[in-house]
């Protein structure tokens, strides 16, 4: 789901869903900041990223695809394993405490859009009321797809460290040294946004669709 479409119909709903998102991708990768520091690495904190500052995680590309396809990154907070206090649960919890984030962030919006129908607010509703119900669906989608991109187990997205923590030792050098290469990274995301998209966005729509029939949206 692109963001243009939502530009042309309603600027205003554009802007609102915008600014929830800048603070969404803060807030996602402040918390792989904060697990870090918690863990005992102080590589994010040296490099001023323990911040709720969305220009602190700011990535053009990462915020130009989230525009286009409702799907994307912010610029990634550097971490150096090793000084975790335990290796591989620090891998684990830092690698996921963004996708967590994300998906609370979904989940709170769409307890709102629930009370909000449970009060009758969305019969018909009308002004500012309609521009808030349109942002919220449609902040609440791209956080769920945030999260579930960023699960994928390929690297350099989040599940491929989540994995990582459960697969044996003598195979981590071999993805640090892969993540490292922009070659592979440019290819990977050029595979997942074209040859790849298609299957890609019908997963996510039907995530979408399970996680709001939780909520009985």
């Amino acid at each position: 789901m692109g963001l243009l479409a939502l530009l042309q119909t309603d600027p205003l709903a554009f802007v609102l869903v915008a600014l929830v998102l800048m603070l969404s991708l803060a807030l996602h990768e402040w918390g792989h900041a904060i697990s870090a520091l918690w863990m005992g690495d102080t590589t994010a904190k040296e490099q001023g990223r323990v911040s709720l500052n969305p220009l602190k995680h700011f990535d053009l590309i990462g915020s130009v695809m989230i525009l286009l396809v409702g799907f994307g990154w912010a610029r990634p907070v550097p971490i150096y394993p090793p000084n975790f206090r335990h290796y591989r649960v620090g891998l684990f919890l830092v690698s996921i405490a963004g996708i967590v984030i994300n998906l609370l962030i979904a989940t709170t919006l769409a307890l709102i859009l629930r009370w909000m129908l449970d009060a009758g607010y969305l019969q018909n509703p009308q002004g500012f009321l309609r521009v808030l119900l349109q942002a919220a669906v449609v902040a609440a989608s791209v956080n769920l797809n945030l999260a579930v991109f960023n699960l994928l187990p390929i690297p350099p997205l989040d599940g491929s460290k989540i994995l990582q923590s459960f697969l044996p030792l003598r195979w981590h050098p071999y993805i640090w040294r892969l993540e490292m290469n922009p070659t592979y990274v440019i290819v990977a995301m050029l595979l997942l946004l074209t040859v790849f998209r298609q299957p890609l966005g019908n997963f996510l729509s039907a995530v979408r669709t399970q996680f709001f029939g939780l909520f009985g949206l």
